[in-house]
């Protein structure tokens, strides 16, 4: 990626000097030029600015929507794109620009509803855990924001696939497609409540949801209609206004992944997006890598150790 350098080091200048912007601003429009770099590694793609087309960078766009990337991301990402072509064409060093069609409504998707870091916390701490379910309900969430899982992903989770002492769950995702995903120590704790509490070690468990992680209270696993419940009442009981589901807080993982910096790649694989990476092919060095970019990345991780 070494033929991106010139140009960034000039464009970091014209930020600066020519545009006057802050130093924050200028870091954060290089760092969204450093995601569009991970992209075209990923995809194989022609390296340098110059010999990127329009279609590239659609599909650039339309990926990182669909990893979850919150609007107003988005829409500052377009901004420094457009920027950064604008300053390409008045150093003479293209003609074309890329961007000149691209704009936040050519993404042709709904943008996914994302809460805020402070708005998971109020959800969370909103839980009464006097609550028969509290416990259980606070480790069901705690767990959706930490892994990123879909709903299914979250009701399917069972014992046999916790590896909690080295801080993994072995989820079962679409198409039955195992994937190994990195868990912090909140959502690690609040599963150790809830599997140790009286009412999960002395409940009834039907035949057949031994091995399941989240039980309802006739034993039984949690259907997808019940985490929608637990959620929906979670959102109200904090005063959160936005239309909040399980898949809210799968966005709002990745989008707070993304927004701190981590790897797309390690992201992408968290979430399940293609290219899944198998249980079986593994190696030490992806999963060292997926865990320290939760414990550098993850909100929930990275806000407790400051």
């Amino acid at each position: 990626m070494s033929n991106w350098k010139p140009y960034l080091k000039g464009f970091e200048a014209y930020l600066l000097l020519e545009r006057s912007l802050s130093t924050n601003t200028a870091q954060a429009y290089l760092s969204d030029l450093d995601k569009l770099q991970q992209f075209l590694k990923l995809k194989n793609y022609p390296h340098s600015p110059l010999e990127i087309g329009a279609p590239q960078l659609e599909e650039f766009l339309r990926w990182l929507n669909q990893l979850g990337l919150a609007a107003r991301s988005q829409a500052r990402l377009i901004s420094a794109l457009k920027t950064f072509y604008k300053y390409l064409i008045l150093e003479n060093l293209t003609e074309a620009d890329p961007t000149e069609l691209i704009d936040a409504p050519r993404l042709g998707r709904k943008i996914p509803e994302v809460l805020s870091y402070q708005e998971i916390q109020r959800l969370l701490a909103a839980i009464d855990l006097s609550h028969p379910q509290g416990t259980r309900n606070r480790a069901m969430l705690e767990t959706l924001y930490a892994c990123g899982l879909r709903v299914s992903e979250l009701t399917q989770l069972r014992l046999s696939n916790l590896f909690l002492d080295i801080g993994f769950v072995k989820v079962i995702g679409k198409g039955d497609k195992e994937r190994i995903v990195p868990i912090g120590e909140e959502a690690i704790k609040h599963i150790h409540l809830y599997v140790q509490s009286d009412r999960r070690s002395q409940m009834n468990i039907k035949k057949g949801h031994e091995d399941i992680l989240f039980l309802n209270r006739r034993g039984r696993a949690l259907t997808r209609v019940m985490v929608f419940h637990v959620v929906k009442e979670a959102a109200a009981a904090a005063g959160i206004e936005k239309n909040v589901s399980p898949h809210t807080f799968r966005h709002s993982f990745a989008t707070h992944l993304i927004e701190g910096g981590a790897d797309l790649k390690a992201v992408q694989d968290m979430l399940g997006h293609e290219s899944i990476i198998t249980t079986e092919i593994y190696t030490h060095l992806d999963t060292d890598f997926l865990r320290q970019t939760i414990l550098l990345y993850h909100p929930r991780n990275r806000v407790r150790k400051e």
